[in-house]
């Protein structure tokens, strides 16, 4: 539609139905589509918008509310300033929340899961997102899971993904393994439930491959993304410098291996432990006295028991068992006793340590409460110069820098001469090397969940794991009628007989199909690119497109994905470059972060009696009051405490602007320089500011500078400016364009009522005077003894010399002084004076 015509009398007085606007422009927006970004011919540059796709659990909540009126205000203001912007939405469907709400209504996920989408998109429409309605995708239709099949094949045929038997994170009340990630505080992200070990074989992707470009490419982001979001990356993948050093163990032919980052304290080695979930201290444990096993295996049993957090504490006392076995020390020959730990994890490093006890607390920790060695090799000296006590004899362990003491050839050398020297010593000995070590984890996608992605691959007792051929995905999910879903250890598809007995691609004999599921975050590491191209059916997405639209200019979402969905974007975005799919190595160029919604000082729920609901929300204040206030709340990165602002106010306020579309009466395209210069200057700061103020993210200070111009600007009609004044015309049309970024039903109706057709999301950032910013005169504030005396209007540039003068020239200052004498007079120039009576 080119001229939708509008009835503009929708409104009768000074009354705003802010219900009746609602209703009105909906269907306007619908037939306008201002926010397609589609055309291939569009001659604007273009700009990628990114909101985090929520999950369907439901409606829309208080959280979704302040994303995407946050992200909205973004993707509005580059339309406005002449962007092609893509903004599109979709959901990520797949998942525990939709099977376990599906399971305790005896439903299918399919049904709850496209019920509950049908639902969010409704209020997202109501909510008047901007956003591109021809780009929506599920992550639950086959027509998207295909590609996540597809790009796990090319990941298994490049050897980055991968299947083997390990110990890992297992849910017991979800009945499924977890990514490290995953696990918060020891505990299943999801539901809470403490977590497990479980001995299983699973599907890795090789994330550790990238860990190193992972960590370097983060110079790309300083300054773009949160400090807070890459130091939790930096952290998490958790990269250090140190050795490799090999022990032998008596009476085992293979040597072990261990990774220590202060190798210089070979030395101070005095007792050797291995993960008591490991596999090398079940192999030793077995080879023991009768009394050993059985101690060992109790005590395997309660680590497995015991969460990572846990078992890490530095509080927790230390337990262990002895293995009857000694490692050793390649430096000196010495035996060291090997104890099975439980703080040492299976996964770090090689499973095993050699332990210093006077020098790392945990270690000297276990030391005391097995009665074993302990030996300063470094000495370590305390604020006051002197050296610190004997470890042995305070229990404090000095873990600080020093200079090697008891260290044979070392001695005497400080902590960065001793690490070269005894790295050379060890590989020239053959018994080690210098290493690099992380704390990342190969990425665990195997869920053994029914509503997820099917792992493309097929097992064949001849031919092994064989890759479903491209020209028969997608894999889909048979019916969930018939099958039990309740979580039982074992994925639900294992009982689709018909589904899973198949034949063998590549031998033609029986096989079978894999029977898990890939984690969901699988789907949300690529779903960006798929906006791209959400029709396309041969291909992911067109590698010209990606061209055009990537990185993705701004994301928004929230900081509980800093190192889960962040992590692995990043990650699939480097593998997609190095199989030359996308031009670039980092997908969101610059990242806002949003903070929670709370209630009275606590997150919303149910059981606590402080929910608020969003749609009771919306019914009462209109959603133009609700957005703006979400974005005028804070900054966007804090938490907002529903009990501490005020829809009503914004509703008031809201009214205020509209009324003064109904006070206008010039015509459109009016030569607004013939107008009041002092409301034009008003204006145009408000505009030049906003501007700045939108692109740092200060959004609540650009809303307080429109708010600030609708007084100036009701100030200047009622003081004889009058309606007719080409410049207030110009000040109301500039109010309803940057309203529109925040509350777009107002601003349209505005933009009605001043005589325009919508949509005003496409109006246009108005155009800035540079000469109207130019401040012709300040004012000056002049106080004597901290009391405000005077206030002297001045120009900008005046020199404090020239201000004094005309303060104390101030008969207001002269006589508040009276009598008394001028101790000193304080300048700041030009908007203070402040004079101090002798």
């Amino acid at each position: 539609m080119t001229e939708t015509q509008v009835d503009t009398a929708a409104q009768d007085g000074d009354r705003y139905d802010v219900h009746a606007v609602q209703e009105k422009w909906l269907p306007v927006w619908d037939e306008l589509a201002p926010f397609r970004s589609g055309r291939p011919d569009d001659p604007r540059p273009t700009k990628y918008i990114l909101d985090m796709f929520p999950y369907p659990s439901g409606d829309l909540h208080m959280g979704h509310a302040e994303a995407y009126a946050l992200g909205d205000v973004v993707a509005r203001y580059w339309v406005q300033r002449g962007f092609n912007v893509m903004h599109p939405i979709g959901w990520d469907a797949f998942g525990l929340p939709a099977e376990n709400a599906a399971i305790t209504r005896g439903l299918d996920p399919r049904g709850w899961t496209y019920d509950n989408i049908a639902q969010q998109r409704a209020s997202m429409r109501r909510y008047a997102c901007s956003f591109d309605w021809d780009r929506v995708l599920q992550t639950c239709d086959p027509e998207y899971y295909k590609w996540n099949q597809w790009l796990f094949l090319r990941l298994f045929e490049n050897g980055l993904a991968y299947r083997k038997p390990s110990s890992v994170n297992w849910c017991p009340k979800d009945q499924t393994v977890l990514a490290n990630e995953q696990v918060v505080d020891g505990h299943c992200e999801r539901c809470g439930t403490a977590v497990t070990k479980k001995k299983l074989t699973q599907w890795y992707f090789k994330i550790t491959e990238y860990a190193d470009r992972l960590l370097d490419d983060m110079n790309q982001l300083r300054g773009a993304w949160p400090d807070k979001v890459l130091t939790m990356q930096r952290n998490w993948i958790g990269r250090s410098s140190g050795a490799d050093v090999v022990f032998e163990i008596e009476g085992r032919v293979e040597p072990v291996t261990i990774y220590t980052t202060r190798p210089d304290t070979l030395y101070g080695a005095t007792f050797f432990v291995v993960a008591a979930d490991s596999d090398l201290a079940a192999e030793l444990a077995a080879e023991a006295s009768p009394s050993v096993r059985d101690a060992f295996g109790a005590y395997l049993d309660q680590v497995k028991a015991t969460t990572e957090i846990d078992r890490l504490s530095s509080e927790r006392p230390k337990t262990g068992v002895f293995l009857e076995r000694y490692a050793i020390n390649p430096v000196n020959g010495e035996r060291l006793p090997v104890y099975a730990a439980d703080y040492v994890l299976a996964d770090y490093g090689h499973g095993a340590i050699m332990a210093v006890p006077a020098h790392d607390q945990r270690d000297l920790d276990f030391a005391k409460q097995f009665d074993l060695p302990v030996r300063t090799v470094v000495s370590v000296l305390g604020d006051d110069g002197a050296p610190l006590p004997d470890p042995a004899e305070t229990f404090e362990a000095t873990a600080g820098d020093g200079v090697l003491v008891n260290s044979g050839p070392l001695d005497g050398m400080t902590k960065a001469e001793g690490i070269a020297a005894i790295i050379a010593q060890l590989a020239g000995d053959g018994l080690g090397k210098a290493a690099t070590n992380y704390r990342l984890r190969d990425w665990l996608i195997s869920r053994q969940r029914y509503w997820g992605t099917p792992i493309p691959i097929i097992h064949c007792d001849t031919c092994g794991e064989v890759a479903v051929p491209d020209d028969q995905l997608p894999v889909e999910l048979p019916p969930a009628e018939g099958l039990d879903l309740k979580p039982k250890g074992q994925s639900p598809l294992a009982a689709a007989s018909d589904w899973v007995n198949v034949d063998c691609p590549t031998c033609g004999g029986p096989a079978m199909r894999d029977t898990d599921t890939m984690d969901t975050f699988v789907d949300s590491s690529w779903y960006f690119l798929r906006y791209i191209s959400p029709d396309a059916t041969d291909v992911p997405f067109d590698k010209a497109e990606v061209q055009r639209w990537m990185p993705v200019a701004q994301y928004v979402g929230g900081v509980t994905h800093a190192i889960l969905h962040l992590l692995y974007a990043r990650f699939f975005t480097k593998v997609l470059y190095d199989l030359g799919m996308v031009p670039v190595v980092e997908p969101f160029a610059r990242l806002l972060n949003q903070g929670m919604v709370l209630m009275g000082g606590s997150a919303m729920s149910k059981s606590k009696g402080n929910l608020v609901r969003l749609s009771e929300q919306l019914a009462e204040h209109g959603v133009d009051a609700v957005r703006l206030t979400m974005a005028f709340a804070g900054p966007p990165e804090d938490d907002i405490d529903w009990a501490d602002v005020s829809p009503h106010g914004s509703a008031r306020f809201l009214s205020r602007a509209w009324r003064l579309s109904g006070d206008v009466t010039s015509s459109p395209g009016v030569d607004f320089s013939t107008g009041d210069v002092a409301l034009r200057r008003v204006t145009h700061r408000t505009l030049h500011e906003s501007a700045q103020l939108i692109e740092g993210f200060k959004f609540n200070v650009a809303i307080a500078k429109v708010m600030e111009l609708v007084n100036v600007t009701r100030k200047a009609i009622d003081s004889g400016v009058g309606g007719a004044d080409p410049a207030v015309r110009e000040a109301v049309e500039a109010v309803a364009v940057v309203l529109s970024l925040v509350a777009p039903y107002t601003a349209e109706e505005m933009w009605a009522r001043l005589g325009h057709q919508p949509a005003v999301a496409l109006a246009g950032w108005p155009a800035v005077d540079e000469s109207l910013l130019v401040e012709e005169s300040v004012t000056c504030v002049v106080q004597v003894a901290g009391k405000v005396r005077d206030r002297l209007e001045v120009a900008p540039g005046i020199s404090e010399d020239e201000l004094r003068e005309k303060a104390l020239a101030s008969d207001a200052v002269k006589a508040a002084l009276g009598d008394k004498g001028i101790r000193t007079v304080i300048v700041r120039a030009p908007k203070l004076v402040n004079v101090v009576p002798g």
